[in-house]
């Protein structure tokens, strides 16, 4: 009888647990929660303000369900699914306890399909040999056959810009698919509540003391519905980068 494969990844898999954000994804969620629960056991989607069975479908797949009974933006339902894992942030900065105190990792990834579930084991590899508190996040500019040609220039151009307010280079600062350390959750408890809301974080962390890695993944395009609206975003973009690169002046 031969003995069982050895799971090298076996501790951080079982110290990580997912965030999932959705809104309105009832075609995707729940293959998207089920192939997460595959890969790691603690998974929670935050429904936020959903008008279909977005909910009922991620119930279905075993995962966690947490819902808004209003749409409050990604960045609210982020914040929620870390507090659910590790509690709040007290006015010092740390983290009040939480429930799930064995949790020492969060991944986060889209509803809608983009992520591939099972490359989580790409960010749990990268975590697991890491030497300091880190922030890992998804590029997908390694390979840019699948992605649109405009979603790529727009990509490139906001990741440049984001990079030098960071002071590091990040390829990919408008992707979604981020793994975050225990001790960086009070910073990402705060700061904005839409899409913007990714974009600050990686500002803050950077400016914190963290290095902002990136781990290769698979550039994802299917029949999802962007939730972005440009000019809307466009605006809360460009008012976010003048206002922490007034503060990098001063």
């Amino acid at each position: 009888m031969t003995e069982p494969e050895r799971d090298p990844l076996a501790q951080i898999r079982s110290q990580t647990a997912a965030v999932i954000p959705a809104y309105n994804d009832e075609k995707h969620i729940g293959d998207v929660a089920r192939r997460t629960r595959e890969r790691i056991n603690h998974v929670v989607v935050v429904d936020d303000g959903s008008t279909d069975q977005t909910a009922q479908r991620a119930r279905e797949a075993g995962a966690e369900v947490i819902v808004h009974h209003k749409n409050l933006g990604k960045g609210e339902a982020i914040k929620t699914g870390l507090g659910h894992w590790f509690g709040g942030a007290t006015s010092s900065g740390h983290l009040e306890g939480g429930p799930h105190r064995q949790i020492t990792w969060a991944v986060l990834l889209d509803s809608d399909g983009q992520h591939l579930p099972e490359e989580i084991d790409r960010f749990l590899s990268a975590a697991d040999v890491a030497t300091q508190p880190a922030f890992f996040i998804g590029t997908r500019m390694n390979n840019l056959a699948g992605m649109p040609f405009v979603r790529r220039v727009v990509n490139r151009y906001m990741s440049r810009q984001i990079s030098r307010l960071c002071g590091q280079e990040i390829p990919d600062t408008q992707c979604g698919y981020r793994m975050i350390d225990r001790q960086l959750v009070p910073e990402l408890l705060r700061g904005g509540h839409r899409f913007e809301y990714e974009t600050e974080v990686l500002i803050t962390s950077s400016r914190k003391g963290y290095r902002i890695e990136s781990v290769p993944i698979t550039t994802v395009y299917s029949d999802e519905v962007s939730k972005i609206h440009p000019m809307r975003d466009a605006l809360r973009f460009f008012k976010l980068m003048w206002r922490y690169r007034k503060l990098q002046r001063k």
